[in-house]
C-alpha cells in the first residue's frame, strides 16, 4: 500500500499533479499482480517521505489506467518515467534501489 507521501494518478489527475508540477516527478507505472512491483513500493515509500517538497512521486495502476500506459508506451512493469517541467525526460524499467533513483534524480537535466 502506498504512503501518503506517494500520489495515486489517474487520467483525471495525471496533467495536474505531473505535467504542470514546479518539480520533478516519478510516475511509476505498476498493477496489483505484479511482484516485483510490490517490492518496488516500499522504495518510492520512503523516497517520496525524505525528498517531499523536492521530487513528487505518483503511481499509475496500469489495470486501470490503460489510456496512460499506452502514451508512454508501457510494454513492462515495474516502470518508472521521470518528468522534469512537465516532459518525460527518462525512463526506467525494473525494481531500482533508492540510490539508484537518487542517481537519477540529480542527473536530470
Amino acid at each position: 500500500m502506498a504512503s501518503e507521501a506517494v500520489l495515486t494518478l489517474t487520467e483525471a489527475n495525471f496533467e495536474s499533479e505531473v505535467t504542470s508540477s514546479n518539480v520533478p516527478v516519478i510516475v511509476d507505472f505498476w498493477a496489483e499482480w505484479c511482484g516485483p512491483c510490490r517490492m518496488l513500493g516500499p522504495i518510492l515509500d520512503e523516497l517520496a517521505t525524505e525528498q517531499a517538497g523536492k521530487v513528487k512521486i505518483g503511481k499509475v495502476n496500469v489495470d486501470e489506467s490503460p489510456n496512460l500506459s499506452a502514451q508512454f508506451s508501457v510494454r513492462s512493469i515495474p516502470m518508472m518515467v521521470f518528468f522534469k517541467g512537465g516532459k518525460a525526460v527518462d525512463t526506467v524499467v525494473g525494481v531500482q534501489s533508492k540510490d539508484a533513483l537518487l542517481k537519477r534524480l540529480a542527473a536530470l537535466p
